[in-house]
């Protein structure tokens, strides 16, 4: 991102009470658990939880924990927010596709270290939420679309890299489609009864998939409705 950009959220953290929690939720939740790449640490203790959560659920923002947000949705724990951002090995110019978009917190994550994001939500109040509040705290270069994540974004397609912060049962195949050769896709893919699975989608440049799982997880389920 342009050093403007960072700059911003330094000048952010120089305000914040928060910063202390922050730094040690980095270095007690997420590094310790494996998480090493530099840029997406940075990004960890750069975007401000606390200002993605409901009021109710501020003194709580740095726990390792998810957190209610309404709507029966959550913020993820921290912890898999950094391991889904690191599994996706992202690059400054890269195009990403976020489906869940939720209060906003891991496109902001997200924007921090890539060129693009774009990131859909299905509950039009979650979703107008954080298309007001990303541009507030600062985050120009991620578009919110209210809509159904089964669909993906055709018209921005393909992506080189896409996240999913919902589970579906199956993999949807729009957004295989819209993943661009040479692309990885990190979603949670299951059921609650049944179990889920951190799933590593990864498309050669002939476009083969390969799957892998990395981690037994518990999110919310993925809606499909028009």
């Amino acid at each position: 991102m342009p050093k403007a950009f960072w700059l911003a959220a330094l000048l952010l953290l120089a305000a914040d009470p928060f910063e202390q929690q922050r730094l040690e939720m980095v270095r007690e939740q997420i590094e310790a658990r494996g998480v090493k790449r530099p840029e997406v640490l940075k990004a960890m203790r750069a975007a401000p939880r606390h200002l993605f959560l409901p009021s109710d659920m501020v003194p709580y923002a740095y726990s390792d924990r998810p957190l209610p947000i309404g709507e029966g949705q959550t913020i993820s724990q921290p912890y898999i927010v950094a391991y889904m951002t690191e599994l996706l090995e992202l690059d400054r110019n890269h195009k990403v596709l976020e489906i869940g978009t939720g209060s906003g917190y891991q496109a902001a994550v997200l924007a921090l270290l890539v060129k693009q994001v774009y990131s859909i939500e299905i509950v039009r109040s979650l979703g107008e939420q954080a298309t007001r509040r990303l541009p507030q705290l600062g985050y120009k270069n991620v578009e919110v679309r209210i809509g159904n994540g089964y669909q993906g974004w055709p018209e921005q397609a393909p992506f080189d890299r896409i996240i999913v912060t919902a589970a579906p049962p199956q993999l949807p195949k729009a957004l295989l489609e819209q993943l661009k050769p040479g692309g990885r896709l990190v979603a949670p893919v299951g059921s609650t009864v049944l179990g889920q699975d951190l799933v590593v989608v990864d498309k050669s440049a002939s476009g083969k998939i390969t799957t892998r799982k990395v981690l037994p997880v518990a999110f919310v389920p993925m809606v499909n409705k028009p």
